[in-house]
């Protein structure tokens, strides 16, 4: 079954095309991989697929719905769908555990005791139980980004969108937050994942799609995509890829 299927989707802004009849299918327990270089489309797709950006033409389901129909309530396919940033974006003001609580308290109707239970089960799963009772700007890059992910994870979304989560982390950080995108993708999570990591994106992937002005140029497996790609433009992203010592 596809959790999430993209259809012939076009995004513009102003007369830049972003996004060109782009379409996927993201079958369930499976982690797709967008690569391509800055400004290719993939920040974009992920907005479009969260409703934090509007599509100008084309359909986007989740579970068989349309949620790109205009009478849809966005807010409650959000709480569907779990989203992580380059930029952490945890509440500063707010505990690591009141960062986690918060959704399924306030939206999901969860009550605060069961909440806590659950949120204390994922800290300690994900080695920062020790964090529970810290404010954001005492943990480190790589601590945020992992409170962020969990964060995400704490509603059980149908989906989790993963945009860059290492770009902002210094590389010695970069493979704790991996770690726990492995672990998620061993638990059978849905996951649309956008990285300039392609050695990660080769443990993780179950297709890889090399994106370009707003196209899928490219797609298949990762071994097929990465390690053999067939097209020129590929191979070309990849070697320059290679030479900043991302692959």
């Amino acid at each position: 079954m596809n959790v999430l299927e993209i259809r012939n989707v076009r995004k513009s802004f102003a007369d830049e095309l972003v996004l060109q009849d782009f379409s996927i299918e993201v079958p369930e327990h499976t982690a797709t991989v967008l690569i391509g270089a800055s400004g290719s489309g993939k920040s974009t797709l992920l907005r479009c697929v969260n409703l934090l950006d509007s599509i100008d033409d084309g359909s986007i389901f989740l579970d068989g719905m349309e949620i790109t129909d205009p009478a849809v309530n966005p807010d409650a396919i959000r709480n569907k769908i779990g989203l992580v940033f380059q930029a952490f974006n945890l509440f500063p003001h707010m505990s690591v555990i009141e960062n986690i609580m918060l959704a399924p308290t306030r939206v999901h109707n969860v009550s605060k005791e069961q909440a806590r239970v659950e949120a204390l089960q994922l800290l300690e799963r994900f080695g920062l139980a020790d964090k529970a009772d810290q404010y954001p700007d005492r943990l480190s890059g790589g601590q945020q980004q992992r409170v962020a992910i969990i964060r995400s994870i704490a509603v059980r979304p149908r989906v989790l969108l993963l945009d860059e989560v290492t770009s902002a982390l210094d590389p010695v950080l970069v493979n704790e937050v991996l770690s726990i995108v492995r672990d998620l993708k061993g638990d059978g999570m849905t996951m649309v994942l956008a990285t300039h990591e392609m050695g990660f994106a080769t443990q993780v992937a179950d297709e890889v799609c090399f994106l370009e002005s707003g196209r899928i140029v490219e797609r298949g497996p990762a071994q097929q995509v990465i390690s053999d790609p067939q097209l020129s433009e590929t191979k070309e992203f990849l070697k320059r890829v290679h030479q900043a010592g991302r692959l």
